[in-house]
């Protein structure tokens, strides 16, 4: 009996545009049908086996799917490396909160959490935000999984009911984030985001409000595309009201006065309503972040059941490709001197546009093979890509699959 996988497509061949540039010095080439990279890959699977991470030993089984090209990534903290362009980011976002947002006593109202470590239980990372069991995000093909119990975040997101649960209010997490993914020049298997969250009492949301006092957060009601079960539609409003007023004072102070912006509805399981923010820049429509009002069973859980709030998330690289012109991905973990020493500014603020490395054209090499009988994913075969070719793969094209109609 024929594998889904088989009868999906026996045999694809696969385009390769590898570009040996400026990426990373020193880096050496391996042949795609490398014997002990693959080995390599297989042995970090193998059943008894133990993988070390931080200082600490995690039993492996039928879920880990580490490769050692993630493994050599965790740790680097690309965020926390002074002058490095996602350091920059991090920092003008830091700033911007720091100085806007200001407690009773004159210290910061946001607490900053850049150094938490990004192995997570899958607990923290799906059922603490309320992702129900059989959601798709879950799946091996898409995580990086130590072990059944264990995993690289894939979302700073993952941290929130901790913070929460320690009793804040109002804190920024930023951290190095996992997802298995296609290979190109906008996707990379680690990647970096900065969550905000900020819960509100019935006192903080309504002063100020005529008639604040007879206002209340909570009601037992039905859940609309506009609010939950139980808040009120006051409530929602202020705390959507509040969220969005916040996030168009973020971007105009990293993309400057003047930017068109548009909120466009969504779906996130941790929050409603959500939405995504969207940036007209240079005649161009960008997604930039996600966002909403978080769900309130999520909040009650942590011990905060008096209070509402919001919450929102950003990908670093994102905003650092728009705003330094960078065409690569790859490029943030060049460690060449020539890349770096572009972003040693002497003022976070100051305006930099990548100046490019290379001229070198791309080398395009095809491949082709027959397709496992079973379990087979095409993230599957992208790790296997970044394990044996590293950084000098830009981007991984399928151009054709064949099955024989009559020998499948």
């Amino acid at each position: 009996m024929m594998g889904s996988a088989l009868r999906r497509g026996a045999h694809a061949y696969v385009y390769l545009v590898s570009k040996a540039s400026h990426i990373s010095r020193g880096h050496q080439h391996q042949a795609w049908g490398s014997r002990p990279a693959a080995a390599e890959c297989a042995a970090q699977r193998a059943p008894g086996s133990v993988v070390e991470l931080l200082g600490t030993s995690y039993p492996q089984d039928d879920y880990s799917n580490l490769t050692r090209k993630v493994l050599t990534r965790v740790g680097r903290n690309l965020h926390n490396q002074q002058h490095h362009p996602l350091w920059l980011i991090k920092e003008r976002v830091k700033e911007h909160f720091y100085e806007q947002y200001v407690g009773r006593f004159g210290t910061p109202l946001f607490s900053v959490y850049d150094s938490l470590s990004p192995v997570v239980t899958t607990w923290q990372n799906f059922d603490s935000l309320l992702i129900p069991a059989d959601h798709p995000s879950r799946k091996k093909g898409d995580n990086y999984y130590l072990n059944r119990t264990h995993m690289l975040r894939a979302h700073t997101s993952a941290h929130q009911w901790d913070l929460l649960h320690a009793g804040l209010d109002a804190f920024l997490v930023v951290g190095d984030v996992y997802r298995r993914d296609q290979i190109d020049s906008q996707h990379y298997p680690i990647f970096h985001q900065l969550e905000a969250v900020r819960l509100f009492s019935k006192h903080e949301l309504f002063a100020g409000i005529k008639d604040g006092d007879s206002l209340q957060l909570f009601e037992q009601s039905s859940r609309s595309v506009h609010k939950q079960e139980t808040h009120t539609m006051e409530a929602v409003k202020l705390v959507e009201f509040d969220l969005k007023q916040t996030l168009t004072r973020l971007v105009a102070h990293l993309f400057g006065d003047g930017l068109e912006i548009r909120w466009v509805d969504c779906y996130f399981p941790f929050t409603h309503p959500s939405f995504e923010m969207e940036i007209n820049f240079h005649g161009e429509w960008l997604e930039v972040l996600g966002c909403g009002v978080m769900e309130q069973q999520l909040v009650n859980s942590a011990g905060a059941q008096d209070r509402i709030g919001w919450a929102f998330g950003l990908g670093l690289e994102r905003l650092a490709m728009i705003l330094y012109d960078i065409p690569d991905i790859r490029l943030f973990w060049s460690e060449d001197e020539r890349f770096l020493k572009q972003f040693r500014v002497s003022n976070i603020d100051q305006k930099v546009k990548f100046q490019p490395l290379s001229k070198y054209p791309p080398m395009i090499n095809d491949i082709s093979f027959w397709l496992p009988s079973e379990n087979y994913a095409e993230n599957d075969f992208y790790d296997l890509v970044r394990t044996i070719g590293g950084d000098l793969v830009e981007k991984v094209d399928l151009i054709d699959k064949f099955e024989h109609p009559n020998t499948s």
